[in-house]
């Protein structure tokens, strides 16, 4: 039986390149079959997941550039059985596609913020009149770009691809080291990791009572590769905290500490253990090349 995978669409974006490259990673190591379904926000495309509309759910948390993605994360707090099987990184590489003939001629541009910010600069540079309107998705506007040529979009080179479109300037990032971080979710726990997720709010907004928290993590020498905080959206000046854990929930020390951090806290979520995938430069270009030529992931 193939297995349903979620993502942030329309067709083009990178949530979907990301969701292709698990796609053939999956068929590859277990010889699961699976097909793609586009949802058009990120909080639909967790939802579908969350209702058992989708196996599978490809969302990205976080940029090297711009940080976290707020709306997965808002997500996740609000959504109580999602766990993590995977996490991805991809590379990216931002395009300014256009049927303008000439750079000077554009206008307005369209993409997702996240693309918008991490092409600010360059933005900035070349095009430092034309208005920025922010979309859902990089992919969103495409399908109008012949229809006015004095405006243009952030995307990838395979969507340019996709929707039969020209490249003006590429890349277009500000900085070339240029990752996203993705997660695949479902409703079930991954089996191992090397990475943990949680969440928690703290009972009480009193000097010390994060710091208390963090402690029992360095009391016991456990590394957090990452904290966020994101608010409660019950009063102004409370905050929920998401931390990433370089370690198995599984370790007798990581049991330990969750344990005693349930304590403490008002709230406490475990997203789960997972191992991080990279999709290096090499398979991401095959996965373009099989999305091409392939009608099942079109």
């Amino acid at each position: 039986m193939s297995l349903s995978i979620a993502h942030l669409g329309p067709t083009g974006t990178y949530a979907e390149a990301a969701a292709l490259a698990y796609s053939q990673w999956l068929t590859q190591e277990t010889g699961q079959q699976s097909f793609l379904c586009s949802y058009p926000s990120i909080a639909q495309t967790l939802q579908a997941v969350a209702n058992g509309e989708a196996s599978l759910g490809v969302v990205p948390i976080e940029n090297s550039l711009e940080g976290s993605v707020t709306m997965t994360m808002d997500a996740l707090w609000r959504l109580d059985n999602l766990q993590i099987q995977q996490s991805l990184i991809l590379p990216i590489a931002h395009a300014l596609l256009s049927c303008a003939e000439d750079l000077t001629l554009i206008r307005t541009i369209y993409s997702h913020p996240q693309a918008l910010a991490q092409c600010q600069g360059w933005i900035d540079k070349f095009l430092p009149s034309a208005q920025l309107v922010p979309t859902n998705a990089t992919t969103e506007a495409l399908q109008h770009l012949e229809q006015d040529k004095t405006s243009g979009a952030i995307a990838s080179q395979r969507a340019a691809q996709l929707y039969n479109l020209p490249i003006l300037a590429c890349p277009i990032n500000d900085y070339p080291d240029n990752h996203t971080r993705f997660l695949v979710v479902s409703l079930n726990p991954s089996s191992s990791g090397s990475h943990t997720s949680l969440a928690f709010s703290v009972p009480a907004n009193v000097p010390g009572a994060l710091a208390k928290l963090l402690h029992i993590f360095a009391s016991r020498n456990i590394n957090l590769s990452r904290i966020e905080s994101r608010p409660t959206k019950r009063s102004l000046g409370e905050y929920l905290f998401f931390i990433d854990i370089e370690a198995n929930a599984n370790v007798p020390s990581i049991q330990s500490a969750l344990t005693e951090l349930k304590l403490h806290t008002e709230t406490l979520k475990i997203f789960g253990s997972y191992p991080i995938l990279p999709i290096n430069s090499n398979n991401q270009d095959k996965t373009e090349r099989d999305t091409l030529n392939e009608e099942t992931f079109q």
